[in-house]
């Protein structure tokens, strides 16, 4: 069994057929480490969001391998390993906060069983549902637990889901820029309370975005993606301390990954275009 908690082996992905084919993505390989928190930067169009369907199971590889603690990803789903925060929230407008971020273990309380069947062991094991209200809390939604969505800002709206998320304790949380809909000032907070449900239940996370900025703050390691076809150029391990609060935004060191990632995201579109 793999002790990585995500492989990506040579993965291909291509729709479309004969002379109007598009390659989404070409010989991607990836080896992600459990608990960590990986961060997939790249220009529009460079397969970020195709690769993270490719993890999640929702798009096969039409080439290559990918496991999740060694099984497919259609068999981590199925033990309920894999959890998702899409773009936007998707909540359930009729329950409120607190029933939404509920609703998952109400629904899926076969998981641990279903994650024992097949007889996978991952680096936490099989954790009991946490506390959803002390998580409401942590996140910052104490006051709202009884709110309905359509009461809450965007960026509330968004911290639920990913609450939602973290509540049932998937081994992998695959995040598709979930703060990009988000002013400044939002986002940033939001980096904040993700980076704090992280750090107490360092469940493995892959993170796609636009910015360099967030992908610095959050991340453990980076992932540089290039278009046409899409493909992995960098991988860039990120060392700065944690915990990354706002004051780490200022400092030289930040500034250095920032303009190492710009770099390698210039390269990768100069051979691009090249």
């Amino acid at each position: 069994m793999s002790a990585a908690a995500i492989e990506v082996r040579g993965a291909r992905r291509v729709y479309g057929f004969g002379a109007s084919a598009m390659v989404a993505l070409d010989d991607v390989g990836l080896s992600i480490e459990p608990g960590r928190f990986v961060s997939v930067i790249g220009p529009s169009g460079c397969g970020k969001s195709t690769l993270l369907r490719l993890v999640a199971g929702l798009e096969p590889a039409d080439r290559g391998e990918v496991s999740i603690y060694g099984v497919s990803p259609e068999e981590a789903c199925a033990a309920k390993m894999v959890g998702l925060v899409p773009q936007t929230p998707a909540l359930l407008p009729w329950l409120s906060v607190l029933k939404n971020v509920t609703l998952p273990q109400k629904v899926n309380r076969t998981a641990g069983r279903r994650r024992s069947a097949i007889g996978q062991t991952t680096h936490r094991g099989t954790p009991a549902c946490p506390d959803m209200t002390a998580l409401l809390s942590k996140a910052g939604l104490a006051e709202a637990a009884h709110r309905l969505p359509g009461q809450l800002s965007g960026g509330m709206q968004q911290r639920t889901a990913i609450v939602r998320a973290f509540g049932l304790q998937p081994d992998v949380l695959l995040m598709d820029e979930p703060f990009s809909a988000l002013d400044e000032f939002t986002r940033e907070s939001l980096q904040e309370q993700l980076l704090d449900l992280w750090d107490e239940l360092k469940t493995t996370v892959v993170f796609v975005t636009h910015s360099v900025s967030e992908a610095v703050r959050l991340s453990d390691m980076i992932v540089v993606m290039a278009p046409k076809p899409g493909r992995v150029t960098d991988v860039v391990p990120v060392d700065l301390p944690r915990p990354r609060g706002r004051d780490l935004l200022k400092t030289p060191e930040f500034h250095r990954f920032e303009d190492l990632i710009r770099d390698k995201l210039r390269a990768a579109w100069h051979t691009h275009v090249a």
